[in-house]
């Protein structure tokens, strides 16, 4: 068990599809930990919650490229290895994460990613805040708030771009899976939230105020830290 101050803090952001949770995140992470610094203090990592699908059998995956699977529905999702990768990096422990890769449905075979307990831990996806075992592990817990409209056109541009879908597979999908379940099973998350950030990394005081806050909280464990090794070296040694 580690001790106090190199328990990781642990921070969940939530949002839906294309909502801008990534942006987000990177904005925490090239604030808190700039590039080319050598202060170990302030490491921090991204895992993202996609990495968490259970895995397919082949007629899922053919469900999924013509865009009749719900990607976006709890039972998608091994919440079990999710909360156990967490308590482990929360233990001090370093961690192999299977890679997903979206553009085929599937975690790319033997490709892992090494995630260590470093100080400063994001966990992205748009059910994180679901599992009640897992939303529990989060010190801080963030909603990213963006319009239905917004997301819709963000997902088009992405997939067809980035994962070659067609406009008509992309429409389906966000007809039958993305929409429903967003309004089932992520949205009613948003009241678990501590902070709720309305457009994304396009509010730039809201992400500045959060990143504001874990320099604080760092900053006063660091003291506390500090003044207790203080006091641990006026006391008189214990007797053998």
């Amino acid at each position: 068990m580690p001790s106090l101050s190199k328990t990781p803090f642990l921070i969940g952001v939530s949002g839906g599809p294309c909502s801008g949770k990534s942006t987000v995140c990177q904005r925490i992470v090239d604030a808190l930990q700039p590039e080319n610094s050598t202060d170990q203090t302030n490491r921090v990592t991204v895992i993202a919650m996609e990495n968490f699908y259970k895995p397919k059998t082949p007629e899922q995956r053919d469900m999924a490229l013509r865009g009749n699977y719900n990607l976006d529905h709890p039972d998608a999702f091994d919440e079990k290895l999710l909360y156990s990768t967490l308590k482990k990096l929360l233990n001090g422990e370093t961690v192999q994460i299977a890679r997903y890769n979206p553009a085929k449905y599937e975690h790319t075979e033997g490709v892992f990613d090494t995630i260590e307990s470093v100080p400063v831990i994001i966990v992205e996806g748009i059910l994180v805040f679901y599992f009640p075992e897992i939303r529990n592990l989060f010190q801080m817990k963030l909603f990213v708030d963006t319009d239905a409209d917004t997301r819709l056109a963000r997902r088009v541009l992405r997939d067809m771009k980035q994962h070659g879908r067609s406009l008509e597979h992309i429409l389906t999908g966000y007809t039958n899976h993305v929409k429903p379940s967003f309004e089932d099973f992520c949205l009613p998350t948003k009241k678990y939230a501590d902070v709720i950030i309305p457009r994304g990394a396009d509010n730039h005081i809201a992400v500045d105020l959060i990143i504001q806050h874990i320099r604080d909280f760092f900053k006063a464990k660091s003291e506390k830290h500090e003044k207790q090794q203080s006091i641990e070296k006026t006391l008189p040694a214990r007797p053998h």
